[in-house]
């Protein structure tokens, strides 16, 4: 049997983590003990990539020494043991969404995720699929709809969608604390509209966004859904099935998982539908010199090699997650998001991007530092240890709303102590004076 990862000796609470279980779930992860230019490392940019528990690398690791073989090809016993790890690591991460099995796709992140969706619906466009595709098909006096506030990876691909098939690209504007204003939702989500794509949870904001308001509004007028949840399935629990979306991607690297593996939810009937983005090897049924036909979903959106051993570690890494309690994280990063927020808006010259105090969000901040470039505000960190993200965090059009050109990012996740947050509010706190800010 595969590895199953777990953490070590948690007590079994509905509450959140105390701090004496977060430093025994450090214990788990060997990089947290290591030193940056003789100090210890403070790790802030779990938003980015998060850090893997020592039983997810052995995961991978078992699976190289006791199972690497190809998987859904071949008869012998090694190729059959493969075949059911991998197959045992996509019910696992299906569980840990609520979805169905067969309505979990693997991919390498999530952005190959949504270009599978904006592909599929270029190909259903161009009359591939036949008579069941075309509700994908996208055209001339269709629109498309985002938001402001997305990563590149859910905006992009939409860009790219429109100017292929002629469909009009539409943005849900933000207010200036970087809030989606439903009304304005409403406005911009009309009887043209083919998809509306938006994140679960801001990367730069930590805004936790009204997905069922949203999604009522698409399905009035007939659209597909698709959500970005790459920053809340990590730190919050998510149930695909009772937040009612069409599709919904998460990547690996951010949930304790290895990179290069990621995950495209989608209801059954939909995938079914669906032409294929990529073809190949392992997701047909017959194949001719004139034509060929597509395995049922998953398997028809996973041509080729697959990957194998990733896909185990992250099923290691979902197990993790749920053992720890996934409504335990989400206390757990509130209560350090609260003290994030709080801490660096009583810093003189210090502006926090997103909702203020007291309103939810997940355990991320984004900063501006007046008179301070971001670049020099991470640089001040990393010399005293501290890991963030400076930079536009893949959201220049929102940074750009918001009158900035970048900010530094601290985002939590659940090996983060109360100590590592007062450390880096600390370290802010010297960096206008450092720089001679006036």
């Amino acid at each position: 049997m595969p590895v199953v990862a777990t953490p070590a000796t948690l007590t079994p609470s509905h509450a959140g983590l105390t701090d004496a279980e977060v430093h025994r779930i450090r214990n788990d992860f060997p990089i947290l003990g290591t030193d940056v230019g003789g100090t210890p490392l403070v790790y802030l940019d779990s938003g980015a990539t998060s850090q893997n528990p020592t039983s997810v690398m052995e995961a991978e690791q078992e699976f190289y020494e006791q199972r690497n073989a190809a998987v859904h090809r071949g008869a012998h016993s090694l190729a059959v043991d493969a075949t059911d790890a991998y197959e045992d690591a996509r019910a696992a991460v299906a569980r840990f969404i609520g979805a169905r099995t067969r309505e979990l796709v693997w991919t390498s992140n999530a952005t190959e995720g949504i270009n599978l969706v904006a592909y599929a619906m270029s190909n259903a466009s161009l009359g591939r699929g036949g008579a069941a595709a075309q509700r994908f098909a996208v055209g001339p006096g269709d629109s498309i709809v985002v938001t402001e506030m997305e990563h590149h990876a859910n905006l992009i691909p939409w860009q790219e969608l429109a100017a292929r098939t002629g469909a009009e690209l539409r943005f849900i504007p933000v207010d200036d604390d970087g809030a989606l204003s439903l009304e304005a939702a409403a406005a911009v989500i009309t009887g043209t509209t083919r998809i509306v794509a938006f994140s679960h949870a801001s990367n730069v904001l930590g805004t936790i966004n009204p997905v069922h308001e949203l999604v009522a509004l698409a399905q009035d007028v007939g659209a597909l859904t698709l959500l970005d949840a790459c920053q809340s399935v990590p730190h919050l629990p998510v149930d695909a099935t009772s937040l009612d979306v069409d599709f919904l991607v998460f990547s690996g690297h951010k949930m304790l998982g290895p990179t290069g593996i990621g995950a495209l939810y989608g209801r059954a009937e939909l995938l079914d539908a669906m032409p294929p983005f990529l073809t190949g090897g392992s997701m047909i049924t017959t194949v001719t010199m004139e034509r060929a036909e597509y395995l049922p979903a998953p398997n028809r959106f996973e041509a080729g090699t697959q990957r194998i051993s990733q896909a185990v570690a992250l099923g290691a890494a979902a197990n993790y997650l749920s053992e720890t309690g996934m409504d335990r994280i989400e206390a757990w990063e509130g209560r350090l998001g609260a003290l994030l927020v709080e801490g660096l808006s009583a810093i003189d010259g210090v502006r926090v991007l997103g909702p203020g105090a007291g309103v939810p969000r997940i355990g991320l901040a984004a900063f501006d530092v007046d008179g301070v470039h971001a670049h020099d505000v991470g640089q001040f960190l990393d010399d005293k240890g501290i890991a963030v993200r400076v930079g536009h965090h893949c959201a220049q059009p929102l940074h750009r709303r918001l009158g900035l050109t970048a900010s530094t990012r601290a985002s939590t996740y659940l090996y983060t102590t109360t100590d590592e947050v007062e450390a880096v509010l600390q370290a802010v706190a010297q960096v206008r004076p450092f720089f001679g800010a006036q």
